[in-house]
């Protein structure tokens, strides 16, 4: 179902296509996703495992698991949740594993392989890599952004919260307002964009090997940023893959960006910010939010978000987890439990919900896979996520010249994510340009606003988390 009336967004659909699933006529609009598409004309099994033929549906929204790979134009594991549906597109669902077609696994993709040289190459153009780019060009530097989705601003564009922080922090600004500022400066300083583009490779040399429209491209830079977020964390329970269980993302995603409501009656996991956030946002939209549950003895999220919960009357039930998903092809009903200091669940404190979507607000992980192919040295920091790449102040990270910032440096708010963007584009402005006055200004500006950011008790846990790293950091040679 698409949402008409939201008392802050304004859905500007574009022209209304038609494209075609299992011979079905659905209707989307331009610069939809196929997979938004499809659940906004109710189809939400997507594909099957490949195993067990078990119902797949959409989880992350951002291309980073494989429950929306479907066939699309004859073409297979084509990830429906990031490309847009197009006028007289086939889609089919994806029943079994398929490797790549020719064109993409042979030698035809590799012929005359273009060679594109760039003076800073950003993989990422969410809140990190946006501000880079913006930050670098400021000292002449020519960035060049590359985007795995057809949209650029990451998770800004979903956030319509007011944003804490100092009006450097855009305070009292709504991430997709912020979104807006970004995408508006970076088109004004005619940076160079490329979207639907995937980075499949990083050889030595600082050579990036990308895919963009169907063909290969070698991007040779003399710096590069690594701002590739994270992606939404799962966990074990029955009936955690049924179509309904969502990344709380994934929520945001179709209800705020595309305006399509991801359920009825919504159970969330995780009382953090982000959970609660969400929680808010599905009532915004008129979406019945059953309950919250949150595994810890209390709520984590600032207490202006979970207080206006408790206004509205939804139930948060701390120490309870999901123990079961019931429904043959959705989610039809969960069941949550409480649980002892031990984590173990308590018999007879079973509570079954009527639902059809589970949104789990569970924590991210910061996707790292491109560092950890190139050989970056990388370390284990659970205040900061899991697996990061050991990197120093400025943001860069064991490969001269590579640099990282946002959720991939540890797991923060957008606010931190834009600061360690700006410090990252500085410094690889400073790697070709050499010493500059304004620029050191600039760089130890934004780091003491980014230490400014983390003090207080919700920053507690960053904090320990980078002293852990810094001095690995440095024991690694890393200064």
């Amino acid at each position: 179902m698409r949402l008409e009336k939201h008392p802050i967004l304004k859905f500007k659909r574009k022209k209304e296509i038609t494209f075609f699933y299992e011979g079905q006529a659905i209707i989307a609009y331009e610069d939809e996703p196929i997979a938004a598409a499809l659940h906004a004309a109710g189809i939400t099994t997507l594909s099957e495992s490949p195993r067990f033929h078990r119902p797949r549906g959409f989880f992350c929204a951002i291309g980073k698991c494989a429950s929306c790979v479907m066939e699309v134009d004859g073409v297979s594991n084509i990830r429906t949740c990031i490309v847009p549906a197009k006028y007289g597109m086939k889609v089919k669902k994806q029943t079994e594993a398929k490797i790549f077609p020719e064109e993409f696994s042979g030698s035809q993709i590799f012929k005359q392989t273009p060679v594109i040289k760039t003076d800073f190459a950003i993989v990422g153009g969410g809140p990190a890599g946006l501000s880079a780019a913006i930050y670098a060009s400021r000292f002449g530097i020519k960035p060049l952004i590359i985007e795995e989705n057809f949209l650029i601003g990451g998770q800004l564009i979903k956030q319509t919260h007011k944003f804490f922080g100092s009006k450097s922090h855009y305070a009292s600004t709504r991430g997709i307002d912020i979104a807006k500022i970004l995408i508006n400066d970076v088109q004004e300083r005619g940076i160079n964009i490329w979207t639907s583009s995937s980075v499949v490779g990083f050889y030595p040399g600082n050579i990036l090997g990308v895919v963009k429209e169907g063909r290969y491209y070698k991007v040779e830079a003399k710096t590069i940023l690594i701002s590739t977020g994270a992606s939404e964390k799962s966990i074990l329970f029955p009936g955690n893959d049924l179509p309904g269980v969502y990344g709380a993302g994934a929520i945001q995603t179709l209800m705020n960006v595309y305006g399509i409501t991801p359920g009825k009656k919504v159970l969330i996991l995780g009382a953090g910010n982000i959970g609660v956030i969400v929680a808010y946002q599905l009532l915004q939209a008129g979406i019945e939010v059953v309950a919250i549950a949150e595994a810890l003895p209390r709520v984590g999220a600032y207490i202006v978000h979970s207080a206006k919960l408790k206004r509205l009357g939804v139930p948060i039930f701390t120490s309870h987890t999901i123990s079961y998903v019931f429904g043959k092809d959705k989610v039809e009903q969960a069941e949550i439990a409480e649980i002892n200091h031990k984590w173990q669940k308590i018999q007879g404190t079973e509570k079954r919900l009527n639902v059809d979507t589970v949104g789990l607000a569970v924590g991210l992980s910061p996707s790292v896979e491109i560092l950890s192919q190139a050989g970056a040295k990388m370390t284990y920091i659970p205040e900061l996520g899991g697996y990061i790449s050991l990197h120093n102040m400025n943001m860069e990270t064991s490969i001269p010249g590579v640099f990282i910032a946002g959720d991939i440096s540890g797991i923060e708010e957008a606010s931190s994510a834009m600061l360690e963007g700006r410090i990252a584009g500085l410094n690889a402005a400073k790697k070709i340009i050499g010493e500059n006055k304004e620029l050191e200004r600039e760089i130890i500006k934004n780091q003491k606003e980014l230490v400014e950011l983390r003090e207080g008790p919700f920053g507690e846990k960053i904090r320990i988390g980078n002293k852990k790293l810094y001095k690995e950091a440095k024991d690694n040679g890393i200064h």
